[in-house]
């Protein structure tokens, strides 16, 4: 059969209007910074299905923390509440590559004209940064609940239950005349972050300014970069190296790094050629606009049978966000945690016919809800038994402080 598919290429000046992906109820938008690139896929509103094939412009779509259950024998005493399906991957009928100074839209000769006025519009001048109101945020977990909540993990660690968990709070506000648009162009210009996205699903949205890769795929090799360990950036440039330096010998922080590491190994071995799980690089200290974070990366050869989905499985969700043993640290997450997660501790992304793929980690996340203004935020860290209470509150605090200092709410 003759193929359809048309090829629009544009020459890109490295801005963006996001304001342009208005006219589609489906749209995921991410940032691959080690590569210099942003993907971008756009569809009309579909229900979610079975996982598609991926055809001539690619498959993008996301996944929430609570598609643990289909995964594992696990259940979620809360509902999520940010509107996101649990797991929904479609067909773009408009997708988008920005790389270097050239933007290339991949769509159908049916809907080229459409395409077309999309890509268009995105490479339009953006309007100025937009001023934000100020936003009171409510805390859903008070201070003195937390570290009571964070007693009773412990308690699970020193009994040798587990060795580490992922603990999480959520805030929330109003946000009546909020700019999704507006505010992630905000959002990046504040975090620069290098796996940063825009995800939209009918009202619902999530502003994503991720540090975190889950996974990437080319060809049968796929890599994960779990990351564990945070300190602030600073003004002054010594103290700033300083805090850097404090991160990479930090016992407590190298300590939950590699047991995440560990786990991510495991997840990769499940689906993996034998013997080609490798670790290229371990606790690596990188910096970004906000936060010095450690990054590690394992590498696999996937076998010829995995599909996409399979990986999903294997993987899902990632280590950095859930803890060791994998899933009795799951578990405990469901008994502490005063709110399910849904899109936060997930993934949104890509799968392009050329046989690549980028997953990111969805934290430093805001969502929202065009329907009803609510917004809400997520952070959390991870518990091991060298966590100071008080201390794992500040990181926190400093991981929310990460997102909302970009609309000027502390």
């Amino acid at each position: 059969m003759k193929s359809t598919l048309v090829k629009i290429e544009r020459s890109w000046p490295g801005t963006l209007n996001w304001a342009a992906l208005g006219s589609f109820p489906q749209a995921v938008a991410r940032r691959v910074g080690d590569r210099d690139e942003w993907l971008m896929g756009v569809s009309p509103f579909t229900v979610p299905g079975p996982f598609p094939q991926v055809g001539d412009t690619g498959v993008f779509g996301h996944i929430c923390y609570e598609a643990k259950n289909k995964y594992e024998a696990l259940t979620s005493r809360h509902q999520p509440l940010d509107g996101f399906p649990e797991s929904h991957w479609w067909p773009a009928r408009h997708s988008i590559i920005f790389r270097g100074k050239t933007a290339v839209l991949s769509t159908s000769k049916k809907h080229a004209e459409e395409g077309e006025e999309l890509l268009n519009g995105l490479l339009n001048e953006p309007k100025p940064p937009k001023s934000f109101a100020f936003a009171e945020w409510k805390r859903e977990t008070r201070r003195d609940r937390y570290l009571a909540q964070l007693l009773s993990l412990l308690g699970h660690i020193h009994k040798g239950d587990i060795y580490e968990v992922n603990y999480c709070t959520r805030r929330t506000a109003k946000l009546p005349n909020f700019d999704p648009y507006a505010g992630f162009a905000a959002l990046l210009a504040h975090t620069d972050a290098p796996f940063a996205g825009f995800l939209r699903h009918g009202d619902h949205y999530a502003l994503c300014a991720s540090p975190e890769r889950f996974l990437n795929l080319e060809g049968r090799r796929v890599i994960t970069q779990p990351i564990k360990g945070t300190r602030p950036r600073h003004v002054d440039p010594s103290i700033d190296r300083a805090l850097a330096e404090e991160l990479a010998v930090d016992v407590k922080e190298n300590s939950e790094h590699v047991m995440a590491v560990d786990v991510a190994r495991n997840d990769l071995g499940r689906i993996a050629v034998q013997s080609s799980v490798k670790v290229e690089e371990l606790r690596a200290v990188k910096s970004y606009a906000t936060v010095h974070q450690m990054v590690s990366t394992v590498a696999a050869q996937l076998r010829p049978d995995v599909s996409p989905e399979d990986l999903l499985r294997a993987t899902f969700p990632m280590a950095s966000m859930t803890g060791a043993p994998k899933v009795r640290a799951m578990q405990l997450i469901n008994e502490v945690e005063d709110m399910a997660r849904g899109i936060f501790s997930g993934s949104f992304g890509f799968f392009l016919p050329d046989g690549t793929a980028d997953l990111n980690v969805v934290i430093r996340t805001l969502t929202f809800n065009a329907a009803t203004a609510e917004a809400s935020l997520i952070t959390g860290g991870a518990i091991t038994a060298a966590s100071v209470p008080v201390q794992e509150w500040e990181e926190c605090e400093l991981k929310a402080r990460s997102v909302l200092n970009a609309f000027g709410h502390a």
